[in-house]
């Protein structure tokens, strides 16, 4: 028997006992770290995809049912509100209302709107981050905490800037997409039949623009929280 058939043999009869034939060939099986971000470039970009696909799931469609659901009609009716003149809490004009409400709480409109915009962005970033943080976890991956978080300010954030409207408006003209946002306003019929048109309600080119510009920066927000999850 030659030398390198000895030894092939001893390989064999020790890898009966726990060892492997690779330990003497120096063929050595990936280990834990190898197998992880170190070794494998494509293991790393798959959980990267995985992770980032997951999170946009989260975000982006669960923006919907934030918006639509989970939003009240009087913060959504309130949020646009600008100016110093005074206004109720469901945002009727001090002066304008139907029925006498004296010793009704007032403030100005500026001020109820970004009370309004507090409100919302509240509920609707603590359902999108709870959803995105239980979406993981449920498959068994756990988030760092401050990549969430950057996630969730990156998303509260923009949301509250565009719900505002002056952001938005200011990116339409850049676009040039203020004459889409006024030939497409929605119609309204009132209670006693009178036809209104409404700029920034639903079946508005102004909500299509508004969602879209929501969804982007949830593609951000889930790349920016892939990367700081998966940096290290």
């Amino acid at each position: 028997m030659t030398h390198r058939a000895a030894v092939f043999a001893a390989a064999l009869g020790q890898g009966r006992t726990g060892s492997t034939i690779g330990d003497h060939l120096s063929i050595a099986t990936p280990t834990a770290s190898a197998r992880g971000y170190g070794g494998d470039p494509m293991n790393r970009a798959i959980e990267r995809l995985a992770l980032f696909g997951g999170l946009l799931a989260a975000f982006g469609e669960i923006h919907p049912f934030c918006d639509h659901w989970a939003q009240g009609s009087t913060t959504a009716k309130c949020k646009r509100l600008y100016g110093k003149h005074l206004v109720y809490l469901d945002g009727v004009t001090v002066g304008e209302e139907e029925t006498p409400r004296t010793g009704e709480p007032t403030m100005t409109a500026s001020a109820r709107a970004r009370r309004a915009v507090a409100l919302h962005v509240a509920t609707y970033t603590a359902i999108q981050t709870g959803a995105a943080l239980a979406l993981t976890r449920s498959f068994g991956y756990r988030v760092p905490a401050s990549a969430l978080l950057a996630g969730a300010v990156i998303n509260a954030s923009t949301h509250a800037a565009i719900d505002r409207g002056a952001v938005l408006l200011w990116l339409a003209r850049k676009a040039r997409k203020t004459g889409y946002i006024e030939h497409c306003q929605a119609v309204r019929l009132s209670d006693k039949g009178e036809v209104t048109k409404e700029l920034t309600g639903p079946g508005s080119s102004w909500m299509e623009l508004d969602g879209a510009l929501h969804r982007i920066v949830g593609v951000g927000a889930a790349a920016v929280t892939t990367w700081l999850a998966t940096r290290k």
